[in-house]
């Protein structure tokens, strides 16, 4: 509910404070409950991945039961996050000028908060070139982790440690997908994070490269794929009742009312990607004597509406409230300019009720 009241803080400042901090206050617990320290201000808009878009729009299904299991990665979280790679190219070494390129991969994992728990650490290199239009060559894909770096960086064989070695012909796919949820796990420590060298080399389908024989090398784009699990944001998905399909009859009696949320309207629309906005409504109106039960009323609210019936200046009637709530998943850029994929409860007034 902190969007339905930072957008009522921004739009009907009858209804808060007049402050305009108090705005700032409110935008704020949002991006918190996001994982987020202020507004993102993404520096470029990544392609979001297709396979985020197709995540996406299975978690906004109303028919999905279990909004915190990822089906397309076969494990529980209800965020997932697509992490850009932060490294840079690495100079190589004489005798390989030609035929081996080094890469430090760095993804920063301390934006996982506290809370989360891990479920998911995959690696996926991708190569921007088809293999087939770079002749009849095999490249050796070797990821190392890095165990200790220098202001000199790797300086010795000592200081990383082989992951993976893999062989690539022309015909092969063209990417190599790495489990790293264990040692993404220790990256979440600062300290302990130096990330990982990628050295990609070439060689001829005998073996017999020239050292000088100069063979164009791959550009390859590494993006980590992060899944995890926030408990505190996470309940089986409830089916919405008819009540959800608000009464168009005017009427003064407490229930759900009509709110579309445009986040153009809070100026979030440069990092939400979806959805673009959504109908959110809140809940208005009376809660007369006697209570009916279309209006959900506890025991308390009932003897609250007749004391009131007999003392209406001393006794205020009961308050029409949310008492069942849905939620929503969004697309987003974080501070990072990573992709985010999060699942929010109690975002959407399903029923009112007088309280």
């Amino acid at each position: 509910m902190f969007l339905v009241l930072l957008r009522a803080c921004l739009l009907t400042l009858s209804l808060c404070s007049p402050a305009e901090d108090d705005g700032l206050v409110q935008e704020k617990l949002f991006l918190s409950s996001m994982g987020l320290w202020s507004r993102p201000k993404p520096s470029h808009h990544a392609a979001v991945p297709s396979q985020m878009w197709k995540i996406f729009k299975q978690a906004s299904k109303q028919t999905v039961n279990d909004p915190c299991v990822v089906s397309e990665y076969g494990v529980r979280g209800n965020i997932v996050r697509f992490m850009q790679d932060q490294g840079s190219l690495i100079s190589a070494p004489a005798v390989h000028s030609f035929n081996c390129v080094r890469k430090h991969l760095f993804f920063n994992m301390s934006v996982l908060e506290e809370v989360e728990q891990l479920s998911l650490a995959q690696l996926e290199m991708k190569f921007k070139q088809d293999l087939l239009l770079l002749g009849p060559h095999v490249f050796s894909v070797d990821l190392y982790r890095v165990l200790k770096t220098t202001l000199k960086g790797v300086t010795h064989e000592s200081s990383r440690k082989l992951l993976q070695s893999q062989t690539l012909s022309p015909g092969a796919h063209a990417s190599v997908l790495v489990n790293l949820t264990n040692l993404a796990q220790s990256w979440r420590k600062p300290e302990k994070n130096f990330g990982m060298q990628l050295e990609l080399q070439v060689m001829h389908l005998n073996n017999m490269l020239h050292d000088h024989a100069y063979v164009q090398i791959p550009d390859i784009h590494a993006t980590l794929v992060v899944v995890s699990l926030n408990p505190l944001q996470c309940r089986s998905r409830r089916k919405r009742s008819a009540s959800y399909y608000l009464p168009v009859t005017p009427s003064n009696v407490c229930k759900p009312r009509r709110l579309y949320i445009d986040f153009k309207d809070v100026g979030w629309q440069d990092w939400i990607i979806a959805p673009q906005g959504y109908l959110a409504n809140y809940c208005h109106g009376e809660c007369p004597f006697p209570l009916s039960e279309s209006l959900n009323g506890t025991n308390h609210a009932i003897l609250q509406t007749l004391v009131h019936s007999f003392d209406p200046k001393g006794t205020p009637q009961p308050c029409c409230v949310p008492i069942k709530l849905s939620p929503i998943s969004m697309l987003y850029y974080d501070n990072n300019d990573n992709v985010v994929l999060r699942h929010y409860e109690d975002m959407v007034v399903d029923e009112c009720g007088c309280r």
